[in-house]
């Protein structure tokens, strides 16, 4: 392995360059026969109030492992395949410091996740997700918005109605 220090035009090395803080967040999107399309949350271990699952990325691990093994440990989900939306990277989107979040978005069945709730995981719409930390409810909306455009041009893509739905059930999702 070549360890010698390596240098861009400018002649500074990556050393050089400020780092943020790289986390995960993700929204898992399924629809609730009561309440209609919802997102799962996560009670936070520390502080008040809820969230989205996520975690900060581990030294050598990828975004996808950080994005399972948050699923895992804080809301108790395994064997989803969330797919990558957008970076968070507002200045000041963290008060822990600068935080660059990498969202992600999985679209579920309901049935894949009932039998896995616990006590610090709820479902709630995604249009009265109550009060959330960071920029969670802006992540909300992108990835309801990029389901919703799915959803336009393919019917029921994420698998959400089941085999036979009506228009109506698709409208509302």
């Amino acid at each position: 392995m070549d360890n010698r220090i390596r240098h861009d035009s400018t002649g500074r090395s990556l050393a050089d360059y400020p780092r943020p803080s790289v986390a995960v967040d993700t929204a898992v999107l399924t629809v609730d026969p009561d309440v209609g399309l919802s997102v799962l949350q996560v009670r936070r271990s520390r502080g008040r109030g809820w969230a989205l699952p996520g975690t900060f990325i581990h030294e050598a691990e990828t975004l996808a492992d950080a994005v399972n093994r948050s699923l895992a440990d804080k809301a108790n989900i395994r064997g989803l395949s969330p797919r990558q939306l957008h970076v968070f990277d507002a200045l000041g989107r963290d008060d822990r410091g600068w935080v660059l979040s990498v969202a992600h978005v999985a679209v579920v069945p309901l049935e894949q996740l009932t039998a896995r709730f616990v006590d610090t995981t709820r479902l709630v719409s995604v249009d009265s997700h109550g009060r959330l930390i960071y920029d969670h409810a802006d992540i909300i909306e992108r990835a309801v918005d990029d389901l919703r455009a799915r959803y336009a041009e393919v019917p029921d893509p994420g698998h959400l109605l089941g085999d036979e739905f009506t228009l109506r059930e698709l409208r509302l999702t």
